[in-house]
This record gives structure tokens, sequence and C-alpha cells, in this order.
């Protein structure tokens, strides 16, 4: 996926306010790529595609249930930026919306170099084609929302070192 043999793969993850799933797919992310040692071949980062929750922190919930699993969410809600789209191979949008809105965002006129998909091209079809949004609802959902991105990133990573 990368064509710059030397510079890591960077995938960014989207979702709406930054605040509950694509900060959850930034440290499963980041999990699997500590596990196998590729800090230096992949980059990740997360944002969201509205402003409301910049500089703030996951939601406490899907942190909670992230550092059940032994996951840490330690970074800032930030917005999607045009400068993404030339800076990361691969922007994940979490649902269909998510996708439509990182579309919408990318620079008129060019072609950007970042590859845009839902995230769950990297699931089988038993899963559901959107990432849920949990922040309205209970517990389970950010449980259902871990087991999808703990399901899909491993294809993504192997995506994004096997090129």
């Amino acid at each position: 996926m990368n064509d710059r043999s030397s510079a890591p793969c960077r995938v960014l993850f989207v979702c709406l306010g930054n605040i509950c799933r694509s900060p959850a797919a930034e440290g499963v992310m980041l999990s699997l790529v500590r596990e196998a040692g590729l800090e230096d071949a992949v980059e990740v980062d997360s944002a969201g595609t509205g402003a409301w929750h910049i500089g703030e922190r996951a939601d406490s919930r899907m942190r909670s249930a992230a550092e059940a699993r032994g996951l840490t969410l330690s970074s800032r809600a930030r917005q999607l930026a045009i400068e993404d789209f030339e800076r990361f191979d691969l922007i994940l949008g979490m649902d269909h919306d998510n996708l439509r809105n990182i579309r919408t965002a990318a620079p008129a006129g060019t072609e950007p170099r970042a590859e845009t998909r839902l995230l769950s091209s990297f699931l089988d079809a038993s899963w559901p084609e959107d990432v849920p949004d949990p922040y309205y609802g209970g517990a389970e959902g950010f449980e259902r929302v871990l087991d999808m991105l703990e399901a899909a990133c491993p294809a993504v990573l192997d995506e994004l070192v096997s090129g």
C-alpha cells in the first residue's frame, strides 16, 4: 500500500466526534503494531469529522472498556484536516455517514494520496457494515465496537505491511 519504501505506512481512523470508535480503533491498532514490533513501520492516528470534542480524551466508558482488554486510549480528539489526505495512506471511516463526510472533505480537483474506505471492508459478512456509535447506549455497545475493531485491525495491519 505504501509506495515510499523508507517511510512508514500511515492509517487514520475516523468517526464523528473522535471520542469513541476512532480512538478505540487507534488503540487497538497501536497495540497490534507494538506486539508485532512495527513501531517504525506503521503510524496510527484518529480524527473526527466534527469539531465538538477537539482536545478531549476518549469517552470514559470507551476508555474503561478498552482498559479491561489491556488497551490504553491516550489520544486527544482532533478534527479531520485537509493535510490528512496527503499524510495518510489509508483513511478508514467507521460508518457510511463518516465515509461520505471524509470523501466530501477531500481536496477538490486532485487525486488525494490516501485511499478512503469503510473499516468494515476488513471484516467478513457476519459483521455489520457500519461500526455502531455506542455514545447513546449502554456498556454492551462499547464492547461490541471493541469486538469489531479487534476483528478488523489485524487485517488492516496485514494490508498495510504487505502492500
